[in-house]
């Protein structure tokens, strides 16, 4: 048996607890884990569940240092503990160009909303927002309207992608793309008895928006000859049934607009985000990106390593069938998806978060976002300035 010596005495009574608990039988998790701790030490349960959730957001965040480490051990309350953890988050936030925490404020913004739908008073509000949001920024937006059939019903949904244009005069042009839309329900939840409840998207739908409003802050003064268009598509997963509806109605409808010419854009390159806040960020190269644009991948994760960016990793995992595809199969664009498919990581041995009702901005993170963002805004100034 390995035995370490920490200076925290809660580290160090923790840890003989842990070990008389697993002689004795009793595992020393959980529980048992906890009553032990609050016998040998005095402390609350409400100490140790502060220290033990600190820890956990701080590792998966990858801010963990081991004085960090030391400080949360030695803390002898929950104030203590939950201000050395915002002391970490906040001055690393403060370091970065790219502002994670307003970015995440849109993120909460737009899930205060509710289910944003396709055709729903919820995704009206959001346009609205969205709109606003980016023409004070100084875009030309344009709202690409059509319509689709509604999977239960048959009626006609009204279903808008908003193109929102920098530097419009500039003829060379690439794409920064997300789904704004939410899934009508938290379909995937463990518990039958929540799969009709409200889903508020806030990793799958809100963080490419929250994104692509921060990274809109730094477009008006984006130097060089290549424009720059973000494409929000509606009628990503209006689906209700998913082995009989169809996903990607935004995109697919947007590349046969490409394809026939009635666009004036012509674009080089299209980035796809999804799925870019989850607090234990984890982007591997998505399959279908490297089969169809595999230039793309490695230049934008090479910006990443060039930043030291460690959560971009240079390995292939999981292929998605997502927005990208029609840009590339359709449209004839090349485009990759940036997607943290593993919300959270699959090692935690949680069940995902997908498509639940734990998909919530509790779950999702400033940091991330500002790691995403900072590698999307370096690949746009190498590529606009090129």
């Amino acid at each position: 048996m390995n035995v370490f010596i920490s200076r925290s005495k809660h580290a160090i009574v923790l840890a003989l607890g842990a070990m008389i608990l697993a002689v004795i039988g009793g595992g020393g998790g959980g529980v048992a884990g906890e009553a032990y701790a609050l016998v040998a030490t005095g402390e609350s349960s409400s100490i140790i569940t502060a220290r033990r959730d600190a820890l956990k957001e701080l590792t998966a965040t990858a801010l963990i240092t081991a004085d960090i480490r030391m400080e949360i051990e030695a803390a002898d309350s929950v104030a203590q503990i939950q201000n050395i953890a915002t002391k970490a988050i906040d001055t690393f936030l403060a370091g970065q160009e790219f502002d994670g925490n307003a970015a995440f404020k849109m993120l909460e913004k737009v899930c205060v909303i509710g289910s944003r739908t396709s055709g729903s008073d919820g995704m009206r509000k959001q346009q609205e927002l969205l709109l606003d949001t980016f023409e004070k920024l100084g875009a030309e937006v344009d709202m690409q309207l059509f319509s689709a059939r509604h999977p239960i019903d048959g009626s006609a949904v009204p279903m808008a992608n908003m193109i929102i244009q920098w530097h419009p005069d500039r003829a060379k042009r690439v794409m920064i793309c997300a789904h704004y839309d939410t899934r009508p329900y938290p379909d995937n939840d463990p518990d039958p008895k929540k799969r009709k409840a409200l889903f508020v998207g806030a990793n799958d739908g809100a963080s490419g928006v929250g994104l692509l409003v921060e990274l809109g802050r730094f477009m008006k003064d984006l130097e060089g000859d290549v424009g720059v268009d973000f494409v929000l598509f509606d009628g990503e997963e209006l689906v209700f049934e998913s082995q009989r509806d169809p996903f990607f109605l935004g995109s697919e409808h947007f590349a046969r607009e490409v394809a026939a010419g009635a666009l004036e854009q012509r674009y080089e390159a299209a980035v796809l985000l999804d799925m870019v806040a989850d607090k234990e960020l984890q982007l591997y190269q998505e399959i279908n990106s490297c089969r169809y644009a595999n230039d793309l991948v490695q230049e934008v994760w090479g910006v990443a390593r060039r930043l030291g960016i460690r959560q971009f990793y240079s390995r292939r995992r999981h292929e998605v069938r997502d927005d990208h595809l029609p840009l590339n199969e359709i449209a004839r664009i090349p485009a990759i998806d940036i997607i943290d498919f593993d919300y959270p990581r699959p090692s935690s041995g949680r069940t995902t978060y997908w498509h639940t009702t734990k998909d919530v901005p509790q779950n999702c993170s400033a940091v991330s976002l500002a790691r995403v963002g900072t590698v999307m805004l370096e690949w746009l100034r190498q590529r606009v300035g090129n």
